[in-house]
């Protein structure tokens, strides 16, 4: 007998609920209130022989009653804010242009705030693609753009927004070496920040779309290596670095001896024979490419 697996609950589209001015709300309460003062009024006897009239006092308390709880159904919307109204567990719909609104009274409401939002995520510890351990953290601006979904399909979507992102980050410091290393040109960490900056935000919008949320921007604010590997990591960098520019000097030391050689033969002051030319560019080369100062050495002939 084969298990059947339940399909996920479809998401609740957002709305706009019907409201009415608070205004209205609140003169229909106070009009309430004044005939039921009025009813009560009337219920008294008018002097001690007379029974008060029981129908009257009820029909008075029932109507200051139901001027109290139409107070409920007063609420007022801030700028970049939203209500989610709710009857008896029925999602009736939102409201988010700022205002004073009267709604059923009946009704539960809920504050959403709409504004932007900064998620600063701890120093997680992870593994980059080339294996090595790092430190990594990262800033996320995000918003609320469905109020529907940021209340019924995720818990708590404050909590929501940084369990999902922390595990992004994860995810992405796996799929990018800290560094470019020995291969010039594939996007790393420290390298390519647009590009990561740009990859963080397109996996956190798939993950937190599900909430309503809009991912505006999402960048790395902290990048280093772990402290256990730190020295080691700085010493390849500096070989790198040293290897880099030893490089550029033996290009341009070459460059330079081909460009004596050739003024040397244009001008044809000196003939050199091609012993006389290989000692001469191998002296050119070790005082262009040394890093210390040339000793030069006089010949002394007899």
């Amino acid at each position: 007998m084969t298990e059947r697996v339940s399909e996920p609950m479809a998401a609740i589209p957002e709305r706009s609920v019907r409201t009415w001015p608070g205004w209205l709300g609140l003169l229909t309460s106070l009009a309430l209130m004044a005939v039921s003062v009025w009813l009560f009024v009337l219920g008294l006897p008018m002097d001690v022989w007379e029974d008060p009239s029981p129908l009257l006092l009820v029909v008075s308390g029932l109507l200051f009653a139901a001027s109290i709880v139409l107070l409920n159904g007063l609420f007022v919307v801030q700028p970049n804010q939203a209500e989610v109204v709710v009857l008896f567990g029925r999602y009736l719909g939102s409201v988010k242009t700022d205002g004073w609104y009267f709604v059923n009274p009946l009704t539960t409401k809920r504050k959403i705030s709409l504004r932007v939002h900064n998620f600063t995520s701890p120093q997680l510890k992870v593994n980059d693609a080339n294996g090595n351990p790092i430190e990594i953290a990262a800033v996320v601006v995000w918003r609320v753009v469905d109020t529907a979904r940021a209340v019924f399909s995720v818990e708590d979507y404050n909590a929501f927004v940084g369990v999902q992102s922390e595990t992004a980050i994860r995810h992405l410091a796996s799929q990018y070496p800290y560094d470019d290393g020995l291969n010039e040109g594939e996007p790393s960490l420290r390298g390519s920040a647009e590009e990561v900056a740009r990859a963080l935000q397109r996996e956190l919008q798939e993950r937190l779309e599900m909430a309503g949320i809009e991912v505006i921007e999402a960048r790395i604010s902290h990048l280093a290596y772990s402290p256990e590997i730190a020295g080691a990591m700085l010493q390849r960098q500096q070989a790198a670095a040293i290897i880099a520019a030893r490089q550029k000097i033996v290009e341009g030391a070459v460059s330079m001896v081909e460009m004596a050689l050739d003024m040397l033969d244009q001008q044809q002051k000196v003939e050199l024979s091609p012993e006389r030319k290989a000692d001469l560019v191998s002296n050119l080369l070790v005082v262009l490419t040394s890093d210390r100062a040339a000793q030069p050495t006089l010949p002394m002939g007899r």
